[in-house]
């Protein structure tokens, strides 16, 4: 016989109701240790700096930094930024808070993704501030005005063959790091930080017919560009039986400059918008300003990239 069977019915009950509200107890102790087990819930997520992400740590950027990038980069209320690795979101919600663009944010972690959602609901933003659960390195980021990013270098250079073939004139903006040989094209610093600016170039290499106006007569001359390293196209203009170098070429997203001398003795500068195979703009000797063009012949070899 049981211990249990020598109780009379009113104690039986007694007992009943003294175990249930033991295991109530029990359940009710359980419940942090079964919620630490699962996922916490997104309301409740708070990143932590320092806290290990897909590819590197997470470390905010500070807030006078993220003003400092998107002054940096230009942007205004028609752009599209996107931020390649987004975190807590603050560079996606100050775009559009601030500057009235349109954000979206890449983020590996999903907890960070629906933490940022949040933030951006919060600031009044998430009609034009939102976030994705993505790998950047298998993302299309094509359609993006401004690109930011607050990668370790070794990712900057995986990414960069990609960024070389974004649209000429995308503007990419990283906080602290670099991108190898590829020159910024400015630098800023804020908030104790470093900022670069990188515009994507345009390729003006391979063979061009020039056309300009000279002593009241149009001249058109064959230029070859031999080489362009990333912003720098080096190459030459033939002027009768001479040839001449290009001097202080530089490509800035979609537009070049260049100049030289012609047979007249006259240095003329060359400010241009690359569209393709075509160059239209304007040339000054320094007293006026007439218009000039280029067409490409073929295509020219790829931007050389170089560390």
């Amino acid at each position: 016989m049981t211990g249990s069977a020598l109780l009379n019915k009113p104690a039986r009950s007694a007992r009943r109701q003294a175990l249930s509200s033991l295991a109530a107890a029990a359940l009710l102790l359980s419940l942090p240790a079964l919620a630490q087990k699962g996922a916490a819930p997104a309301a409740s997520y708070e990143p932590q700096s320092g806290q290990a992400g897909k590819d590197v740590i997470w470390v905010p950027t500070p807030d006078e930094l993220v003003t400092r990038m998107l002054q940096l980069g230009g942007v205004g209320k028609n752009d599209d930024v996107i931020d390649l690795g987004a975190g807590d979101g603050k560079i996606v919600i100050a775009a559009a808070k601030q500057f009235g663009a349109r954000g979206h944010g890449i983020e590996y972690n999903p907890d960070m993704v629906a933490h940022a959602t949040r933030r951006a609901k919060e600031a009044g933003v998430s009609d034009r501030a939102r976030f994705e659960k993505a790998d950047i390195f298998e993302s299309d980021f094509s359609n993006a005005d401004v690109i930011t990013m607050y990668l370790l270098p070794t990712l900057n250079l995986k990414l960069r063959p990609t960024l070389m073939k974004l649209k000429p004139g995308t503007r990419l903006v990283t906080h602290a790091f670099n991108m190898g040989g590829w020159p910024p094209d400015e630098t800023s610093r804020a908030g104790g930080a470093n900022a670069y600016l990188w515009l994507v170039p345009a390729n003006v290499s391979g063979q061009w017919q020039l056309s300009y106006p000279q002593g009241g007569k149009q001249l058109s001359q064959a230029m070859t560009v031999e080489r362009q390293r990333y912003q720098f196209p080096e190459g030459t203009v033939v002027l009768g039986s001479a040839d001449t170098s290009l001097r202080d070429a530089r490509v800035i997203g979609d537009r070049v400059r260049f100049a030289f001398t012609g047979t007249d003795g006259v240095l003329r500068t060359f400010d241009g918008k690359v569209n393709g195979g075509r160059i239209d703009g304007h040339v000054s000797d320094g007293h006026k300003s007439e218009k000039f063009s280029a067409t490409r012949k073929g295509e020219g070899p790829a931007i050389e990239t170089v560390d």
